[in-house]
């Protein structure tokens, strides 16, 4: 059998006296759309933070295509091909959506190169009119998908989606799960998605992980989760089942 994708084992966090991650261990496979979900201080950013290289863990192992990542650099991660957007948009204010993409690739390649590809991301992701529009000009579903623009423009195996659909309508929503799927079909990219919106978590994981106090507590199919006792205590009955 190959290799997963990512294989994280028994990573531990610590900041100061305060365990922010345990001991936790996950796959991912190619191609694979996989959700993260707990509740708030949970440890999902600082789980994307970790795979990223923004943080070492105090033990335990992240692999990724094969390659050891604990202490690697941030840039070496995303030249691998894993990349994280951020929980609040972090486009550049004052650029073209354009010129945000192009930033982001041209971390990776000579400027002519660079054009290129963020031309094509914007045309994966239908947003080739909205390439010269100024961030603050851009709505809530554009500055997401532009988000995914950025990403993609470092031509990622695995992306990290930290809350890309937050303060979107449930029809902003469905259009940002179609354009995952959609370059999880035609550019093989897995994805893990942290998420308080459950209906589009269940709607577009394959597999779904749930963090709590920083330990993973299930891991499952949506309808597996969704039934879980422990998760419903922790997470789904308090309030955060929109």
């Amino acid at each position: 059998m190959s290799e997963p994708l990512l294989s994280v084992s028994d990573v531990t966090v610590r900041f100061g006296g305060l365990k922010a991650l345990n001991e936790v261990a996950f796959t991912v496979g190619e191609g694979e759309v996989i959700g993260l979900i707990g509740p708030n201080g949970a440890g999902k950013t600082t789980c994307f933070s970790t795979l990223v290289g923004l943080n070492r863990p105090k033990s335990g192992s992240i692999r990724f295509q094969g390659q050891e990542m604990v202490g690697s650099k941030p840039h070496r991660v995303a030249r691998a091909g894993m990349t994280k957007t951020f929980q609040n948009t972090a486009l550049f204010p004052g650029m073209t959506l354009y010129d945000n993409v192009l930033t982001a690739a041209l971390g990776h390649e000579p400027l002519a190169q660079a054009r290129e590809t963020a031309t094509r991301c914007l045309r994966d992701l239908h947003m080739e009119e909205a390439g010269d529009l100024a961030v603050e000009d851009m709505t809530f579903p554009q500055r997401a998908l532009g988000e995914v623009a950025r990403a993609l423009a470092t031509s990622p195996k695995l992306l990290l989606l930290d809350e890309v659909m937050a303060a979107l309508t449930p029809a902003e929503m469905d259009e940002v799960i179609a354009t995952i799927l959609r370059l999880r079909d035609s550019h093989g990219i897995a994805f893990v998605v942290v998420e308080h919106h459950m209906k589009a978590i269940m709607k577009l994981s394959e597999r779904i992980l749930v963090l709590n106090f920083g330990e993973l507590i299930a891991s499952g199919t949506p309808d597996e989760i969704s039934s879980n006792p422990a998760v419903i205590e922790a997470y789904l009955g308090a309030g955060h089942d929109d």
